[in-house]
């Protein structure tokens, strides 16, 4: 499973191969949970909710990159890591 980006403690990672709709998974002190691409809502499990702002904020501006993202490891390719938030 590739590992997109990481801040704050928060790992972001995708599935090769994974199922629809897009998403991504995001780790955080034990916790995990599963974002929708485009919308960063959580659609599987639980984080904080300082956590969870962070990874819609972090989400909402590589949207773009995160599709990208998604498309290449459903082909089974190395996605790109994306830059965390600063």
């Amino acid at each position: 499973m590739p590992e997109l980006s990481r801040f704050y403690g928060i790992v972001i990672r995708m599935y090769f191969g994974d199922h629809d709709p897009p998403h991504f998974h995001a780790y955080y002190a034990g916790a995990k949970a599963v974002f929708a691409i485009p919308s960063s809502e959580v659609i599987h499990g639980n984080l904080p909710t300082r956590a969870t702002k962070l990874i819609v904020e972090w989400a909402s501006l590589h949207q773009d990159e995160l599709l990208q993202a998604w498309d290449l490891a459903v082909a089974l390719q190395q996605p790109d890591r994306i830059e965390p938030l600063p």
